[in-house]
C-alpha cells in the first residue's frame, strides 16, 4: 500500500504545540496507532463493509504483550500458539467500544455491526491488529457522499491514516480521498486542556478525538 501521510509529521507538531505548553510527559494523546481502512462494495455502489488496520507503536507493542504475558521468540516473534491466543483475547471487545473508523453521510452516523475476522501479528517489531466492520445495512453511494473519520473518542489514542484505502468488491466508479488532520486548525486554548491530563485522565470535553481526526470520503460516480 502507498502511504499517503508521514504519521510523525503529524505527531511531532502536535507534541510539540502542547508541549509549548509545558507538562508535556502528561498531554494526549498516549498511544500512536498508524492504520487505514479498506472499503468493501457490493452491487449498484453500495458500501457493505470497512476492513480496518491498526499498527501501534513499538512501545505499546511490548506493553500490550507485556500486559497479555507473551514473550517474543529467538526470531523476535510471537510464536503460532501465543498468536492464536492474543487473537482470542483481542476478539474480547470492551463494552465502550467505540470503532476507530466513524462511518457517517450527511453528518448521519452509520451503523456498523460489531467487529468481526479479527486477526493480529507482528509487523518489524509493531502489533498490527485488521478487524471488519460490516453495515447493519449497506449504504448506497449514489444518494451521496460517506465519509470516516478515523479516532477513538477520549484522544487518549491517536490514529492516523497512513496508507491509501482500497476499494474492492464489485466494480464501480468510486474513489476514496484522504483528509489528514492539521495540526494547526485546533487552538491553544484546547491544547491547554489536554497539556494538563494525567496518563490515567480523560478529557471533559465529549468526543474530543473527533478535533483531530484523519478523514476520508468516500464518492461513487
Amino acid at each position: 500500500m502507498r502511504r499517503v501521510v508521514l504519521s510523525c509529521t503529524r505527531r511531532v507538531a502536535v507534541l510539540a504545540a502542547v508541549a509549548a505548553l509545558g507538562t508535556p510527559a502528561n498531554t494526549h494523546p498516549h498511544v500512536f496507532i498508524d492504520g487505514s481502512i479498506n472499503f468493501v462494495m457490493g452491487e449498484d455502489t453500495r458500501l457493505e463493509a470497512m476492513q480496518v488496520t491498526w499498527l501501534y507503536d513499538a512501545f505499546e507493542t511490548l506493553y500490550m504483550l507485556a500486559a497479555h504475558e507473551m514473550n517474543l521468540n529467538d526470531q523476535g516473534d510471537l510464536d503460532e500458539a501465543d498468536r492464536h491466543e492474543l487473537v482470542r483475547r483481542l476478539n474480547d471487545w470492551p463494552d465502550d467500544f467505540d470503532g476507530s473508523a466513524h462511518l457517517s453521510m450527511d453528518a448521519q452516523p452509520i451503523p456498523l455491526n460489531w467487529p468481526s475476522a479479527l486477526d493480529a501479528r507482528l509487523i518489524e517489531g509493531r502489533l498490527m491488529v485488521t478487524f471488519t466492520r460490516v453495515l447493519q445495512e449497506p449504504l448506497d453511494l449514489a444518494k451521496g457522499q460517506a465519509e470516516v473519520a478515523f479516532y477513538e473518542s477520549t484522544y487518549f489514542f491517536d490514529f492516523t491514516v497512513t496508507n491509501t484505502p482500497i476499494i474492492t468488491g464489485v466494480p464501480a466508479p468510486c474513489r476514496a480521498q484522504v483528509t489528514p488532520f492539521d495540526p494547526d486548525s485546533q487552538d491553544t486554548a484546547l491544547l491547554r486542556v489536554l497539556a494538563k491530563l494525567g496518563r490515567e485522565e480523560t478529557s471533559e470535553i465529549a468526543n474530543v478525538g473527533a478535533l483531530f481526526a484523519d478523514r476520508i470520503t468516500l464518492t461513487c460516480d
